[in-house]
């Protein structure tokens, strides 16, 4: 569909007219099993008379409002895009649509247990899918705090970033309206709505905080889910990681999520973790399925700080993001957990994989060049993940680890909130290490292909 695959350049452009402060969403989810309410209020500055567009996938839209004046909706909207033009210094902008439910896991996705017949929604929104569910200048680089209102069932469970407040109930029918997040990228945002079974706990943060835990999974697999378990390790990557990174958990509560038809392993949603729910295991496992299940619990956990509280500026910085949650997890399950070989695993799973797409012609350096949206799709794949993970431990022994953590914790204390990228990682490991980076990043992250030794 035309213009629904963002450009690199269209991103840059929109991000140097506008700035955004808030997003208002209201979410009305008892509409039926087709389409859902949503509307959005977006508070943003921008350069007097500029235009731009904001992202909004939509099978309808109702009402378009730019600084109380009512849009031409048939002139400014085609059911991706919504135009907008003349702006002022400070904006305010509604927008009031229809938008649908998805079967294929992007957006908000909807789901019916066969067992029990109970419908069961989540959201995905990596990587341009929160313009599914409301308006937004769906790009990393445009950060703002989000503040959701969820009409639904009064007897489901509704997750977002924030804590859940208590709904305030009309019949059958909830309103539950959370408090604004921290400055986010839209995708890290989510909504989870069902009649899901819930298993709490909490745990202490190094700063103090009493730190909420929530594992959730649908009511036909509850007497499946080992809960202790998946807090035990969730509790050591916490330590791990608040002691490694020197920087509390940056959001309020965590809440782990078992989601039906998942398209991925899991998704790193700020507070709110998405899973494939196989990881709710219902019969006997391996050994090493149990491992990669660790890693994956540790891998989301990372992310947290490395993604969602400091996001890059574009995709092509996709595979830091990935990598470095690869290198952190595997590093944590090996100190942090009983799975202490996980290296080993490593080095026979990730890095075989990532040599093995190393040598075919579909190769690509590291950091790839990603121009537009459709090149980050085909960009989650073993050089991202895996090669990068690989280079990663390289870089670690390079600069030692111990200057490595410490880069890393000033990173974080410098960027907090606000998007980077590789180079300005580099600068601190070079500040903490005394090593030049600049030459070592040319080698091994934007040259493709696998090393060769040969002896003389």
């Amino acid at each position: 569909m035309p213009g629904e695959n963002l450009t690199r350049v269209e991103a840059q452009e929109r991000k140097s007219v506008v700035d955004v402060q808030s997003y208002e969403i209201a979410l009305d989810l008892t509409r039926g099993d087709e389409v859902f309410g949503s509307s959005t209020t977006v508070r943003f500055t921008a350069t007097p008379g500029a235009s731009t567009f904001i992202d909004a996938l939509t099978r309808t839209v109702h009402s378009v409002t730019l600084n109380g004046t009512a849009l031409d909706v048939d002139a400014v909207s085609d059911g991706v895009r919504i135009q907008l033009a003349e702006l002022a210094a400070d904006n305010v902008l509604e927008v009031v649509a229809d938008a649908e439910y998805t079967n294929t896991g992007e957006g908000l996705h909807r789901f019916v247990d066969p067992v029990d017949g109970e419908v069961y929604l989540y959201s995905q929104f990596e990587v341009p899918d929160s313009r599914r569910v409301f308006a937004v200048f769906e790009q990393p680089d445009l950060k703002a705090t989000f503040q959701f209102t969820v009409t639904a069932p009064a007897r489901w469970q509704v997750v977002s970033n924030q804590t859940t407040p208590d709904p305030v109930v009309d019949g059958e029918t909830g309103t539950w309206t959370f408090s604004p997040t921290p400055v986010l990228s839209s995708y890290v945002t989510a909504i989870i709505a069902g009649p899901y079974d819930v298993v709490r706990s909490d745990l202490t943060s190094s700063d103090g905080r009493t730190i909420p835990l929530g594992i959730f999974t649908r009511r036909s697999l509850t007497e499946y889910l080992d809960a202790d378990y998946i807090f035990e390790k969730t509790r050591q990557g916490f330590a791990y990681y608040e002691d490694k990174f020197d920087y509390a958990y940056p959001f309020e509560k965590y809440d782990q999520l078992f989601v039906p038809e998942f398209n991925a392993g899991a998704m790193e949603n700020a507070g709110a973790v998405t899973f494939v729910e196989t990881y709710v295991f219902r019969s006997k496992v391996t050994d090493a399925i149990k491992e990669r299940r660790v890693v994956t619990i540790l891998h989301e956990l990372a992310h947290m700080w490395f993604g969602d509280l400091v996001t890059m500026k574009w995709w092509n910085d996709l595979w830091l993001n990935e990598s470095f949650a690869e290198w952190a997890s595997t590093i944590s399950t090996a100190e942090a957990t009983e799975w202490t070989e996980a290296w080993t695993t490593f080095q026979a799973m990730e890095k075989s994989w990532a040599y093995r797409q190393d040598q075919l012609p579909s190769t690509h350096p590291v950091v790839a060049t990603i121009t537009d949206l459709e090149d980050v799709q085909v960009n989650f794949d073993g050089i991202t993940y895996a090669k990068g993970g690989s280079v990663l431990k390289q870089l670690v022994a390079w600069v030692g680890i111990d200057a490595f953590y410490a880069g890393v914790a000033a990173y974080f204390k410098k960027h907090h909130h606000s998007n980077t990228e590789l180079g300005d990682l580099l600068v601190e490991l070079e500040a903490t290490s005394g090593r030049e980076l600049t030459s070592w990043s040319k080698l091994w992250l934007e040259t493709a292909g696998v090393n060769t030794l040969r002896p003389e």
